[in-house]
């Protein structure tokens, strides 16, 4: 049993009261039938632009995308999506409509979506509407594209997109005819603008039937992403690995925590393996300085899809240190630390558990990652120093002994790299005693 919320079904009595017929459509009835609670809900109205606005006058009204016939409307404090039915005039970009009629009834408007799950219409009395048996493909969970699939997937390359997107987040199949049209379009995903593509795989990549979809549709993917199609048919040959690159790569990024940075990072972390293979006398594949080579496809890729630059540079520092050991001791713990900070350093940790499930390996492999976690978090507990700031001694000490310029900062360093292989050192009088001697060395004799 479907429920509009008040603010909704009150903008509904509104409309209709007005004259215009009015229904909920889309994804929020998608969702609410597969008895999802949805973020939230769009309404379809016969009104026209001008109608609609004189319907919520005194109400706050944003002109979202009033020339295609859709406004957002704030109802008790929440946002009410409301379009116009219409129909789309032809797409010579290839993405965006050059134009849109309105018309009056909604059978048209659903007519012109993408998939026949997203293609339903709900009133509160007059129930369910559907032309196209949505319902039905979902029950079955299956995506079906509305009407010619060659045409949806003409229209709008984007849906090429949002169809292995929705068959990642929501489990679903897509049908045989709908997935043939998908793929005779993908020369027409040139068209849809880079942030789009980001936005669709990263969601495709956080989706809980992620690894399924990517095994299945990575023709799909290789063309939005050119720069990973190289490790579809990369074997490894090596004993430490069951899986070819692709399948390695796509287990490994369902083993990471279902967040953007962690899963696209894990999704190239091996990118770089097909560009520096080399096979040994033994018929065995070695990958030799990889984690580079994956790191500079990364480095190119992500700017294409414009990635911020923070999360291009949490993205570039996993990739490349992925194969990097984080210490199997405390001393070594404690330098990686203060190299990558806690929170690299946990993001780290879960790349390499990922990466290490991925590869089919022995248990003991990512015992070993969680015997590292174990001493990390003793570490954190001590309070162990781990930066200039924490140090026993400062910049004024080091003047003190007459050090300057440049000299105090290096002297600093080196106190820390001593601090961090022995935390006990961290005591002003040991780390006096540790610049003298050290000034001595350089210089025959320390400053006074």
């Amino acid at each position: 049993m479907m429920h509009l919320p008040g603010y909704a079904a009150r903008a509904v009595e509104r409309l209709e009261q007005a004259g215009f017929e009015t229904w909920a459509v889309g994804g929020c009835v998608r969702d609410s039938l597969r008895g999802i609670r949805p973020h939230d809900w769009d309404l379809c109205t016969a009104a026209a632009p001008e109608e609609m606005l004189r319907v919520f006058e005194g109400e706050q009204v944003i002109e979202t995308g009033l020339k295609h016939g859709t406004l957002t409307v704030i109802l008790d404090g929440s946002p009410l999506e409301i379009t116009t039915y219409r129909t789309d005039g032809g797409y010579s970009d290839g993405r965006h409509p050059d134009g849109v009629r309105f018309v009056r009834s909604i059978r048209e408007d659903l007519a012109r979506r993408d998939f026949t799950v997203g293609a339903m219409a709900w009133h509160p009395e007059r129930g369910l509407f559907d032309p196209f048996e949505g319902r039905n493909d979902l029950k079955n969970r299956i995506l079906r594209a509305v009407g010619d699939p060659d045409t949806r997937f003409t229209e709008d390359a984007l849906r090429i997109l949002r169809g292995v997107r929705f068959a990642s987040e929501l489990g679903f199949a897509i049908e045989g005819n709908t997935a043939a049209a998908m793929r005779r379009q993908l020369g027409r995903l040139s068209c849809v603008a880079a942030e789009r593509v980001r936005e669709e795989l990263t969601r495709l990549l956080c989706g809980r039937w992620a690894q399924r979809t990517l095994l299945k549709y990575n023709d799909i993917i290789g063309a939005a992403l050119p720069e990973l199609v190289p490790m579809f048919s990369c074997t490894q040959d090596n004993p430490h690995h069951c899986y070819d690159v692709w399948g390695h790569t796509v287990r490994a990024v369902g083993q990471v925590p279902s967040e953007p940075c962690l899963r696209w990072a894990m999704l190239l972390h091996d990118s770089g393996k097909p560009a520096c293979k080399t096979v040994d006398e033994q018929g065995i594949g070695h990958f030799r300085g990889h984690p580079k080579h994956s790191r500079a496809l990364a480095g190119t890729l992500l700017p294409r899809l414009r990635f911020s630059k923070e999360d291009t540079e949490r993205i570039l520092l996993l990739v490349e240190q992925h194969d990097r050991p984080l210490g199997d001791s405390e001393k070594l713990v404690r330098r990686s630390l203060a190299r990558l900070g806690e929170a690299r350093f946990r993001d780290l940790l879960m790349i390499k558990k990922g990466d290490a499930v991925g590869q089919n390996t022995q248990p003991w492999d990512v015992g070993t990652l969680c015997a590292t976690e174990r001493m990390l978090n003793e570490v954190l507990r001590q309070n162990a120093c781990l930066s200039l700031r924490q140090l026993a001694v400062n910049g004024h000490d080091m003047q003190a002994l007459g050090l300057g310029g440049a000299a105090i900062g290096e002297m600093l360093r080196y106190l820390l790299d001593a601090v961090l292989d022995d935390e006990s050192r961290n005591r002003r009088e040991i780390l006096l005693r540790l610049a003298r001697t050290k000034m001595e060395e350089n210089y025959g004799q320390h400053r006074e």
